[in-house]
């Protein structure tokens, strides 16, 4: 990894406005406010989660969200045996009551944890109950609305990805 000039670092903090004084540099408690209000950090978001299996339920259970400001509020599932039960202080809904909750909650982001071939259509429920923002952790790239933003995660990817810097080590 290359490090960062000090200039580059000024021109690209630049780019957002004047945080800083010439020749005097940055207040670093100023600039990490103004850091946290340019990625949207310096409020608290809810978010919903679909699929209360394996991995919905470790993200639900993951604290280090609610210390970014990620408050994971909303589980649904279309499994009968999971619905209605309590996972993380989390009450698991149907994915009937989806689209009312996304609404009346007003929730933005949400995450995507069930199997590819549910996806789409679970992305599609979501982005049509106001979604803006969906992390994906089915393995494939899904057809959206220009105006949603969707991170895929494919873990397999990221595994493959460690193998290659593995390899590389082997010279």
């Amino acid at each position: 990894m290359t490090a960062a000039s000090a200039a580059q670092v000024r021109k690209d903090l630049a780019y957002f406005g004047q945080f800083g004084t010439p020749g005097r540099g940055y207040s670093v408690d100023t600039l990490k406010k103004e850091l946290k209000k340019i990625l949207g950090t310096d409020r608290e978001w809810d978010v919903a989660i679909v699929g209360a299996g394996n991995l919905g339920s470790a993200l639900m259970a993951y604290k280090g969200f609610k210390h970014q400001g990620f408050n994971i509020k909303y589980a649904f599932d279309n499994d009968p045996k999971k619905v209605d039960r309590l996972k993380q202080g989390i009450r698991i809904q149907p994915i009937e009551e989806l689209a009312r909750t996304i609404k009346a909650r007003h929730v933005n982001i949400a995450i995507v944890a069930v199997p590819q071939d549910a996806a789409q259509d679970v992305i599609d429920k979501l982005v049509s109950s106001g979604i803006k923002a969906i992390l994906n952790f089915a393995p494939k790239r899904h057809k959206v609305p220009e105006d949603i933003e969707v991170l895929n995660i494919d873990l397999s990817m990221e595994l493959e990805r460690l193998t290659y810097f593995l390899q590389r080590g082997r010279r």
